[in-house]
């Protein structure tokens, strides 16, 4: 990433399905007051580099993630990278694709994640989507959130400078 880039906000949407594949999407939002990203989309050879690097830096932070679904290690992989503007060169975007695969069951499920904890560097919000005959049942999560659609979403948000703790849970019930 470019040295006057500075982040703005993100935004992550985790899509569970029945059949144990979660797909993840991640928007990062940037200040780039000098454009520099704009010259780097604009040359292809510039913008491949780029965008192999951006998939290695991410799956290098995926790989310090211990993911367990049913105590079993799940391994989130980076399947694409895009890189866009919102409306004005100075305030460009990076999104992933991730993916991820779990053994769920009917009945009680649990979604862990464990990573080093850290501060917020910037606000963020998230977005879990259970498939229609699911609910979260509760989720420790280290911040507030809410539950939407009769429990079948999750929603949380954290603040820049809140210390994020390094743990995740969700548990939630799969149906028929």
């Amino acid at each position: 990433m470019l040295s006057n880039m500075t982040p703005l906000y993100a935004t992550g949407f985790f899509f569970v399905r029945e059949s144990g594949l979660v797909e993840q999407i991640i928007i990062f939002n940037y200040h780039d007051p000098l454009c520099e990203y704009k010259s780097i989309v604009e040359d292809e050879k510039k913008l491949v580099e780029e965008k192999s690097l951006l998939v290695r830096n991410m799956q290098f932070y995926l790989d310090q993630e211990e993911v367990i679904i049913n105590g079993e290690r799940a391994y989130p992989r980076v399947v694409d990278v895009e890189v866009g503007f919102q409306g004005d060169f100075k305030y460009p975007y990076i999104l992933f694709i991730i993916v991820f695969r779990g053994v769920f069951k009917e009945g009680l499920n649990i979604y862990e994640d464990k990573y080093e904890s850290e501060i917020a560097e910037y606000d963020y919000r998230v977005y879990w989507f259970f498939p229609p005959k699911a609910r979260v049942l509760t989720a420790q999560l280290g911040v507030p959130y809410r539950l939407l659609d009769k429990c079948r979403v999750l929603v949380f948000e954290v603040k820049k400078g809140t210390k994020i703790g390094g743990y995740e849970r969700i548990e939630f019930e799969m149906g028929k």
